[in-house]
């Protein structure tokens, strides 16, 4: 291979990577569930796009997952079954996997690659863009502020949601955690504006019902057409659910930053995505971690969380929201305590809560948000906003501790005034924390509820607002 000495060393590598771009190796040393070794190639990048050509001419997707001077190990998507070891021909395209991205593809279904599976013509892309997405410096992002108005009281209240913001739903298997997100969906907008909210939609690993529910559900409600669905369904690879959730980001940043929208981004579920990860790490042999997870868990996920904001300069936002199952409802599992350190709070659900029939079963004191004091009061919300909220927090602090002694000693032992916050608390889980999908409340309907629900206690012992709140909004 002959280059020109007299280019600089940023063109003459790019030289080289054109001139080696298409290079075929024809046979590999070794294939294992989805991943194909290679030994003896030229240098190629970590994450580089590669084509693996079977006997019958058939061409799979894969990409470099590991690379060193002895081997090369490709990731297929579509897995490995009917290649062969000598019938086996690897291409190197000599770039990352790209995707055209275009706000056409608002309304679209699509598969984990990028790919439309919905019968429709693939939409012609404004441009090409590499779903590992860039870095982005840090100095570079706007502090989330805005109040997002998702409707529902449990959340406008008391675990706000703010543009930008990445708050994900600590859920179990068979909760309503996918009704709460479409519901978030439908609703989520921000006050003041005409904004409307696009929503990129990724299923990892999800039942074919769940995708089918939040298509119905978009499509009933009329936001379908500012919907882009990725879907990688439990019958799929379950290789190409960790390149899902990046398609569906890269077309996020798209509509963003370049078009000026605000979008909410729905992954779920992480957990599938986490234990294709582990599937992975325990091919390659690599060393576990906690439960076998590897040791690149947060890296992996902050990879993901972290393309959400707000950057100066721009009018878009993306404003995140993942879902997982936790096992077990073990909220300290690595995946929701890992969550938990990289995102700004959790909406966390609550089995027990579920079992007496409230929806959304959000539990009031482990779900917190940690930009909300940032985006509420005088101007935004309310002025009373602040300190309702500490007082509920702290009332239904005390509920639990009144239940667990009643459970003890028996309701008819208690005091009156404990009596009280008994029926504090139901009217609160009642009437504020509960209400049907598809209602939607104002946030001056949300403050006017939990003033309601505070007059089940004596204003003496509402210590966390203010007596010009207390005389103004108490009782009324």
């Amino acid at each position: 291979m002959k280059t020109n000495p007299s280019l600089p060393a940023a063109e003459l590598e790019q030289a080289q990577k054109r001139l080696l771009a298409g290079r075929e190796y024809i046979g590999v040393d070794r294939i294992d569930g989805p991943l194909v070794f290679i030994r003896n190639t030229h240098p190629v990048g970590y994450r580089e796009l590669v084509e693996c050509v079977d006997s019958q001419g058939a061409t799979r997707l894969g990409i470099v997952l590991d690379t060193s001077s002895q081997v090369v190990v490709i990731q297929v998507f579509e897995g490995t079954s009917g290649l062969t070891l000598p019938g086996t021909r690897v291409r190197f395209r000599g770039e990352a996997h790209k995707i055209g991205v275009t706000d056409r593809m608002l309304g679209r279904v699509f598969n984990g690659l990028g790919q439309p599976i919905d019968g429709g013509p693939a939409p012609v892309g404004d441009l090409e863009v590499d779903v590992n997405g860039q870095p982005i410096n840090p100095t570079a992002r706007e502090y989330p502020r805005d109040f997002i108005q998702t409707g529902i009281s449990v959340i406008d209240g008391m675990n706000t949601l703010i543009r930008g913001q990445k708050l994900p739903i600590f859920s179990g298997n068979g909760l309503p955690h996918n009704e709460l997100a479409a519901q978030i969906a439908r609703q989520a907008k921000i006050r003041g504006t005409e904004t409307q909210f696009a929503v990129v939609f990724a299923a990892m690993g999800v039942k074919h019902d769940v995708a089918r529910f939040f298509t119905d559900s978009f499509e009933q409600t009329g936001v379908l057409e500012n919907v882009a669905l990725f879907l990688s369904l439990a019958d799929d690879p379950s290789i190409e659910r960790l390149i899902t959730p990046r398609t569906a980001l890269t077309l996020a940043e798209h509509l963003a930053f370049n078009l000026d929208m605000h979008v909410l981004v729905i992954l779920t579920d992480m957990s599938n995505y986490c234990e294709a990860l582990r599937e992975i790490s325990t091919i390659r042999g690599e060393i576990p971690s906690r439960k076998g997870y590897p040791g690149y868990l947060y890296s992996d996920l902050a990879e993901l969380y972290e393309r959400s904001g707000m950057l100066k300069g721009y009018r878009g936002s993306i404003t995140q929201m993942p879902i997982l199952t936790m096992p077990n409802d073990d909220i300290s599992h690595p995946i929701p305590d890992l969550t938990g350190y990289i995102t700004e709070g959790q909406i966390v659900f609550e089995r027990e809560m579920y079992a007496r029939g409230l929806y959304p079963p959000v539990a009031g004191l482990p779900s917190l948000s940690r930009l909300m004091k940032d985006g509420i009061g005088e101007g935004m919300t309310r002025e009373d906003h602040p300190h309702l909220a500490s007082q509920l927090f702290a009332a239904y602090s005390y509920v639990k501790d009144v239940r667990n002694l009643a459970s003890v000693i028996g309701e008819e032992e208690l005091t009156p005034l404990d009596r009280q916050y008994l029926e504090f608390g139901e009217a609160f889980e009642r009437k504020f924390v509960s209400q049907p999908p598809g209602e939607e409340r104002t946030i001056e309907q949300t403050l006017d509820r939990g003033w309601e629900v505070l007059s089940h206690l004596p204003a003496e012992e509402l210590h966390r607002v203010s007596e010009t709140e207390i005389e103004k909004y108490y009782g009324k």
